[in-house]
Formats: structure tokens, sequence, C-alpha cells
């Protein structure tokens, strides 16, 4: 009798364990990794550092602020975000495949949030453990997956699948309208440069206006020492006179600054356009700030200089955990896609396992807000939301030209 009250006190113990450590896994085979019936343990990676420069670092800000604030709400059903902070790419593919694994393999977490490279290696890894991952979709290896969950789609469509209108839509209505206004697209060389400019183009035409040209022939390793070729093609592109718009599908602030300091040399007095322009580290330097006055960038979420209250809510997440921290895009990216990871996760309900919530992921999944506009699931793991904004910079400062809106995408040609 004694012997079997010492078995039962051990399995007891076993199970107060087990409950304390994770939730039974399908099948009843183990527990779900980064489960307990207190936390859920997530981590990210990001680009911190690249031989380029380019860095995504200000991710981890964005989802420190908006893990923080579900924590002193109390968590997500009982459950506080445990989280890790973000690995180091460097920007090299190998690299993110062997971050993946850490975080998977050795700190068990539940999900990768938020994941902001450019060159992301771990997304067949990923797949094919059945880990979610959420953040930027700006590659293909984000596309036709079930476990990939960009904050604003995929960004990478395959041709027939849908394709975003909003950044031609928003620029119509910025005009006041389309009709008899042409557009010159300017890519570089680089696959993604002249991928973006092949979506960016069907954008503008199915907003109406006419594309009079699509430049890719441009070097991406380095600003040209001549821009005068390119800038000759653009202003007699319109039947020998400049386009109405010329827009910028190019990575690098040195890029635009040197094609449009060109262009207004030339002469050139219509819109200029790019997706990159929105970074308060322009203001910061008098000369390129002067480059990029009056240009129109394209961000895919609500300003910070919006007077949304979702935005007055995400500047008052980030001053608490970082503060005076400069609000940036890669902070959003981050703060947004920590968000959406959060709704999925109250939507999957206390009985938590990566098959159930990738389950909810899959299955019919919407959300809507107004600081990134719309995501729906599982269509948007094929196509973008279509959702955007458009700002301006005016004497030294940015100002809201359009707020965040979604358009009807278009099949891509």
């Amino acid at each position: 009798m004694r012997r079997e009250l010492v078995v039962l006190a051990a399995v007891v113990t076993l199970a107060g364990c087990a409950a304390q450590q994770g939730t039974a896994a399908p099948g009843g085979g183990g527990q779900t990794p980064g489960v307990t019936d207190t936390t859920v343990k997530v981590g990210g990676v990001l680009t911190k550092t690249s031989a380029s420069g380019y860095s995504t670092k200000d991710a981890e800000i964005g989802a420190k602020a908006r893990f923080e604030r579900a924590n002193a709400a109390g968590g997500v059903h009982g459950r506080k975000i445990e989280f890790l902070g973000a690995e180091d790419d460097t920007q090299d593919a190998a690299k993110g495949d062997a971050a993946a694994k850490k975080l998977v393999q050795k700190d068990k977490v539940f999900a990768l949030v938020p994941v902001h490279a450019p060159n992301f290696g771990g997304a067949v890894f990923l797949e094919q453990q059945g880990v979610p991952w959420f953040g930027w979709a700006t590659g293909p290896q984000w596309c036709g997956t079930k476990t990939g969950f960009g904050y604003n789609g995929c960004l990478a469509p395959k041709a027939g699948a849908g394709s975003q209108t909003w950044w031609g839509n928003q620029m119509a209505d910025l005009l006041g309208g389309a009709a008899g206004k042409t557009v010159y697209v300017q890519t570089s060389d680089s696959s993604g440069s002249k991928y973006g400019g092949k979506t960016i183009s069907q954008s503008f035409q199915a907003a109406g206006f006419e594309l009079v040209g699509l430049n890719s022939a441009l070097p991406a390793a380095a600003p040209p020492a001549d821009w005068l070729p390119y800038v000759d093609k653009i202003m007699t592109s319109n039947g020998g006179a400049p386009p109405d718009i010329v827009v910028s599908i190019i990575a690098g602030t040195k890029f635009n600054v040197g094609l449009y300091a060109a262009l207004k040399k030339a002469g050139y007095k219509g819109v200029l356009s790019d997706a990159t322009s929105y970074d308060a580290a322009i203001l910061k330097d008098a000369a390129t700030a002067q480059a990029l006055e009056g240009v129109i960038a394209a961000p895919m979420f609500e300003p910070f200089e919006s007077s949304a209250p979702e935005i007055a809510q995400l500047k008052q997440d980030v001053e608490k955990v970082a503060p005076g921290a400069t609000l940036t895009q890669h902070l959003a990216i981050g703060y947004w896609s920590a968000d959406i990871f959060l709704k999925m996760l109250e939507q999957t309900g206390k009985d938590l396992t990566r098959e159930k919530f990738l389950a909810t992921g899959n299955g019919a999944f919407t959300y809507e807000n107004a600081g990134f506009g719309k995501i729906q699931y599982p269509k948007d793991h094929d196509e973008p939301n279509g959702c955007g904004a458009l700002v301006t910079l005016q004497n030294g400062a940015y100002q809201v030209a359009r707020s965040m809106k979604c358009f009807d995408n278009v099949p891509l040609k």
C-alpha cells in the first residue's frame, strides 16, 4: 500500500510539472513547444546588420512594444508572451536558416515573430516543421506557404494571382484622377526590383494611368556615375515630353537621391514617388531631405503622423519600452506583425497547439485594423492585402497625403 501511494504521488507530481511546462500535443505525444499554462514563447529573425548597412533591427522594438501591452493586460487567454528578442541573419540566407533552427530546436519557441529579413532562408524548415512565422512578406519564400503570415500578405504573387492596385488608386485620388496622365517606372536590374516594377506598373495601369516606360537597366550594385542616360529616357518617354509621374522601385536612398536630383536638374516638374523615402533618418541630413523634398512615399501602414487612435496607441506602447525611440518603417512592421499574431492567438482559444493555431489562421481568418488595413488568410498567402497610404515630404517634415485604404487586387499578368 505504501509503495502504491509513493507511485501515485510521483504520477501526480509529473502531471503537475507537465501542466506547467506545456500543453499536450495532438495524438498525445509530448507537448506543444513554447507553450505553458502561463506563457507562449516567441522569437524573431531580423537583418540587424549587413555589409550594405541595411538594417531591420527596429522591428524588435515594435514587436516588444506590442507584446508588452498584451502582457500588461494579462496576456492572451491567461498566457503572457515570453519574447526572446530576435536573431541577426546579417542578410545571409544560410544564417537565417540557422537562426530559425536555433529558435525552434534549441529555444523551443512556439512561433517566430517578427521575421523581417529580405533574404530569409528559414522558410522551408519552418514549413516542414509546421512552425508559424509572422513578418514582412517581401520575398517569394513567404508565398504559397501554410505557416508564413505576412502582415500585408504575399508581396510576390505568381502570374494569375491577385496583385495590388492601391498605389495607383491612391495616387489617382491624390491627383484628381488618372485620365490623361502618364507614368514612367524606373527599377534596377536586381530580380526583386524588376519584379516590383512589373507589379507597380500594373497597379498604375489598373488605376487608369498610361504607362509610357518601364526601365530595368539601372545596375543595382551602386548608383551610376552618370544619370544622364536614364534621365534622357524619362524626359522624352511621353511622346518626346516628360511623364506626369516617375515611380522609383529602387532599394536605397542614395539611388533615389541621385535620380531625383538629376531629374530636377533636367527641369522635371512632375510627381516623384517611391516606397522607401518615408524614413526618419532622411530628415537628419539636410542635403538628403532637400533632394527628396516633395517626393510622395508609399508605406504599407498608416503613417506615424496620422491622427488615428491606433497610431496614438502604437506611439504610447513604444514610448513605454523604448523612450525617445525614432519611429521607423521597420518598427511599424514589427509592431503590426506582433499585433496580427496576438489576434490569431486570441481566436485560437485557450486550448493551444500549433496545429490548432494554424487551423485558425488558415480557416477564413480576417482582421481589420486602421494601422495596416486588413488581412485575410488563407487568401493572402498568395497575394497582397491591397492596402497602403501616401506620405509627402514638405518643408522638411512628413505629412499624410492619403491615409491607409484598401483596394481590390487584379490578376497579375
